[in-house]
């Protein structure tokens, strides 16, 4: 089942529990939060403040996806804000396999996030403790950024991988996934997907009409 989370970061954050209000209408399947510390990279954005006042508005699962130099210092304060799964990002300043233990300490989902240049060699001897992986399919830091059409090949890449491994897990794309290649990303293997400017947060566009035509395209398949 491919799964749709709204990227919190491109809402409407004057209107954030009315925006979370017609997206859990719209039954969209999670809320992505990017967390970033102005290091990792230039960008600084949510954090575990916010998510703790939106999680008494909705019950869908918050997905966390740290892009900060020492995530370690982060997984914490964010579970115990209300995180349900937290991806760190391979390229930070991190061990890793301690990483994802540490998610998994609070019975979180634990995820691995790759910039498009970070090889999924990355991967080899984790998977074992990967509940998803998070694919960026722009370079990390801001929203509105032109999608990376040689990401396709790394999600259909590590499909194959997970599936000569036996293993189940999730492949999560993040960064410009537009109506235009929502098909695209599915068709290689996508089972996540994160959904900002170029797919729900549409200007003048009502929120429930754009999960349609996302879910649309998804049933389209």
């Amino acid at each position: 089942m491919v799964t749709i989370g709204p990227s919190l970061m491109c809402a409407d954050l004057g209107r954030l529990i009315e925006n979370i209000h017609q997206l859990d209408s719209a039954e969209v399947d999670f809320y992505h939060f990017d967390i970033m510390d102005g290091n990792f990279v230039p960008n600084i954005t949510l954090g575990p403040d916010l998510i703790r006042s939106l999680r008494p508005y909705s019950n869908k699962p918050f997905d966390a996806h740290l892009m900060v130099e020492e995530p370690e210092r982060f997984i914490d304060p964010i579970a115990k804000a209300g995180a349900n799964m937290i991806s760190v990002h391979a390229e930070s300043k991190v061990h890793l396999e301690r990483a994802l233990q540490q998610i998994r300490s609070h019975g979180l989902k634990a995820g691995v996030a790759l910039n498009p240049s970070t090889p999924l060699c990355e991967l080899d001897y984790i998977m074992d403790s990967l509940d998803y992986v998070c694919l960026m399919t722009v370079n990390p830091g801001f929203a509105g950024q032109k999608f990376i059409p040689r990401t396709l090949r790394k999600i259909k890449d590590l499909k194959a991988k997970f599936e000569q491994e036996g293993l189940d897990i999730s492949i999560e794309v993040d960064g410009n996934i537009s109506n235009a290649i929502i098909p695209e990303v599915i068709k290689n293997g996508a089972d996540m997907l994160v959904c900002g400017t170029s797919s729900i947060f549409i200007p003048k566009e009502p929120l429930e009409y754009s999960v349609a035509q996302v879910k649309q395209l998804i049933n389209q398949r």
